[in-house]
């Protein structure tokens, strides 16, 4: 397996569709969600380091969150920027000495170290891969007016997720060179035209944006009998 893994966890978001709270903080069973996206990475043996990436009004907790659950791997807890990936770029500029990142979404709950492990096995092949799951339904695609365009193969569509790998050098090259902003970190690997290996991800892998997503996420919990 390859040697010298990081992990940035994302969780400088706004949470603006959660009401004003911060989703991150939001309790899932006897957890907040945040915990609940970082322990796996504290428990994998192949994660050497961690770097949380967040914002000025949940920094504090955060530091707090690291103390109480004895995170030992986190090396960084620092603020992110206006954009997902100026947050990500942020998180990068504290690694040294690593040979790949992973980076996750701090509102996914459900990711594990199987998930982790996957990915880093996908990610030498290429160096770099994405979890992602198969869409179920069908896609169109429309313009302005409303009219559909195209209605593209669902064997060819896959819904993108975090974790996602990369090769230090290959991310650091794509983060030095973006652009324009970009909706996941594989899109800056792509536009430099490196290939991205998809991985296995998961449909409970999901990412909490609004109440209606913490719902289901409490749902996901209590089929795994997971309260603690």
């Amino acid at each position: 397996m390859p040697s010298g893994v990081a992990a940035i966890i994302v969780a400088a978001g706004s949470s603006q569709r959660m009401g004003g709270q911060d989703k991150l903080f939001l309790p899932l069973g006897k957890l907040p969600v945040l915990a609940r996206a970082v322990e796996p990475f504290q428990r994998s043996e192949l994660v050497r380091h961690i770097v949380l990436v967040v914002n000025r009004s949940n920094h504090r907790m955060t530091r707090e969150l690291v103390e109480r659950l004895h995170w030992t791997k986190v090396a960084h807890v620092c603020l992110g920027g206006p954009r997902r990936q100026d947050s990500v770029a942020r998180g990068l500029s504290k690694l040294t000495g690593c040979e790949w990142v992973v980076v996750h979404d701090g509102a996914r709950p459900f990711v594990d170290e199987e998930m982790v492990r996957r990915g880093l096995e996908a990610a030498r092949q290429t160096g770099a891969s994405v979890a992602a799951v198969p869409v179920k339904d069908t896609i169109k695609i429309a313009g302005e007016d409303g009219l559909v365009r195209e209605t593209p193969p669902r064997k060819d569509l896959w819904i993108a997720q975090t974790p996602q790998v990369f090769r230090f050098d290959i991310i650091s090259n794509a983060y030095a060179q973006a652009g324009e902003e970009a909706t996941d970190d594989a899109v800056l690997v792509e536009r430099l035209g490196y290939s991205v290996r998809l991985f296995p991800g998961s449909y409970d892998n999901i990412k909490i944006t609004t109440p209606e997503d913490l719902r289901l996420a409490q749902v996901l919990l209590e089929s795994r009998n997971e309260q603690l």
